[in-house]
């Protein structure tokens, strides 16, 4: 295998995965026969490389899919506890009808809010106007955070996680090529070697019968 294809130096994409090596011609990569199995065990290792990160992706992928929806209800509720506090000074509610999991008491300052203890249990709590809100950090983690800072926040970790699957689309698309290019450079390699394999036959079949020919009769 020629050292285009083992190059250091190879482009990567945005997050440093390196492009496969597109085999235009055959003669680029292996000069004789005694190459093909070198070649093409190189061209395999890299496939399963591929495919393990194309796997990892897939799990990292699954999780901000899961994690993008909990983060965006976090913060519309923070967002909606914000609101509260505002239209609490005002006297106005326009957020009656805001969030589905509020019912608003109007004959009391509390809010009614149903909560999610398990996924087939709820409670109900008053919540009143409140400077704070508890966030989850993970690890059994706990933090109180000013409202604000709070949305602030959870509105960068929500770019963040939105940004991190967009690129994670992004790879996976950019792994599948690569996997189709090593895929499509093996079949490549391996016809060549049918084909040279066919032409040394013919070859030593027509030294085999010019012999034949030389020969004297008799």
């Amino acid at each position: 295998m020629s050292s285009k294809a083992q190059s250091k130096d190879a482009p990567t994409n945005p997050r440093g995965i390196p492009h496969a090596p597109f085999v235009d011609k055959v003669d680029d990569y292996v000069s004789s026969r005694t190459e093909v199995d070198g070649t093409m065990k190189s061209f395999q290792e890299m496939i399963s490389k591929y495919q393990f990160m194309e796997a990892n992706t897939q799990r990292r992928k699954a999780g901000l899919d899961e994690k993008i929806p909990d983060i965006q209800k976090t913060l519309d509720t923070v967002r909606f506890l914000k609101s509260q506090k505002v239209d609490s000074l005002s006297g106005q509610r326009p957020w009656r009808s805001f969030f589905s999991n509020f019912a608003i008491q109007p004959d009391s300052d509390p809010l009614e809010a149903t909560f999610e203890l398990n996924d087939t249990l709820y409670a109900k709590a008053l919540v009143p106007a409140t400077e704070e809100v508890y966030l989850w950090l993970g690890a059994n983690v706990m933090l109180s955070y000013p409202i604000a800072e709070a949305e602030t926040l959870l509105e960068g970790k929500l770019s963040g996680a939105q940004q991190t699957l967009e690129n994670c689309e992004e790879d996976l698309d950019f792994l599948r090529e690569q996997i189709t290019t090593l895929e499509v450079a093996t079949a490549r390699v391996y016809n060549w070697d049918v084909t040279m394999k066919r032409k040394e036959k013919a070859e030593s079949r027509e030294g085999v019968d010019g012999k034949k020919k030389g020969l004297p009769n008799g």
